[in-house]
Formats: C-alpha cells, sequence, structure tokens
C-alpha cells in the first residue's frame, strides 16, 4: 500500500489502448489546492495504472464531474492506494471535513 500527501485528487480512467480489451488505463493526479479542477493548475504527481477494471474508494466524500467522467476528492490529508493481482485499486485515506 503506498500513502501519497495531497489537498485533493483527482481520478479518471484513459481512453482503451485496444479497443477490445474490456479493462482501461486508469490515473490519480495529486494536488496540493483544494478544487483543482476549477483552478487550472498542473499536478504534483501523477500516479498511473496500466489496466484495470474497477477501482473501490472507501470512506471518502467524493464529487463526480460529469462533464468529464472525472472523480474530485477534496479536504484530503492523504490517501492510500493499494493494487492487486484481479486488476482492482483500492483508495481510502483521511478528509479533514
Amino acid at each position: 500500500m503506498e500513502k501519497y500527501e495531497a489537498k485533493s485528487i483527482i481520478i479518471g480512467r484513459k481512453k482503451r489502448v485496444d479497443p477490445d480489451d474490456t479493462k482501461h488505463p486508469f490515473f490519480i493526479s495529486l494536488f496540493d489546492i483544494s478544487e483543482p479542477h476549477k483552478s487550472g493548475d498542473v499536478p504534483k504527481q501523477i500516479v498511473d495504472f496500466p489496466l484495470l477494471d474497477r477501482v473501490d474508494i472507501t470512506g471518502l466524500n467524493v464529487s463526480y464531474l460529469l462533464g468529464g467522467n472525472d472523480i474530485v476528492i477534496d479536504n484530503l490529508e492523504y490517501i492510500e492506494v493499494e493494487s492487486d493481482d484481479n486488476f482492482r485499486v483500492y483508495i481510502t485515506g483521511k478528509q479533514t471535513k
């Protein structure tokens, strides 16, 4: 399990490498500001996963951005990310609100 300090994250999927594949490349963008989708700021770090089938987010309040199909999680102290051999990623963390 990896731990990352960030005030907010944006998570989303990228376009499939192979159109016949059911799995997607996935990313987590880490920011030192709240509401990064409104600022245009560049993330301090991007964590990439080549192929995923599922992402589980536990114990965090999230916002789903319909325009870009991304999820924003604000008011963070940190997140913890774990991946397994079944093409899954698990995200937990601590929020200040």
